[in-house]
């Protein structure tokens, strides 16, 4: 009964449970690795938050981290 079940998901259901907070955790990872912070400690705790709280982590770097960013004038 459980491998008809889990065979059962769509390709839609992947894409939105698997692939996109997938895609989205490795962006916010890269992106902090990326930029610039005022300080080291701040870079390394919002390392630490996307590593070990993947879906929190890259929530809260959204709408908290992005904003505490240095900005670079090219």
């Amino acid at each position: 009964m459980e491998l008809l079940f889990i065979g059962s998901i769509g390709g839609g259901e992947l894409l939105i449970l698997v692939l996109l907070p997938a895609i989205l955790w490795i962006w916010a990872l890269v992106d902090v690795l990326k930029s610039d912070f005022k300080t080291d400690f701040e870079k390394i705790i919002w390392l630490l938050l996307v590593i070990f709280l993947p879906f929190l982590g890259w929530i809260l770097y959204v709408f908290i981290g992005r904003s505490q960013r240095i900005k670079r004038s090219y």
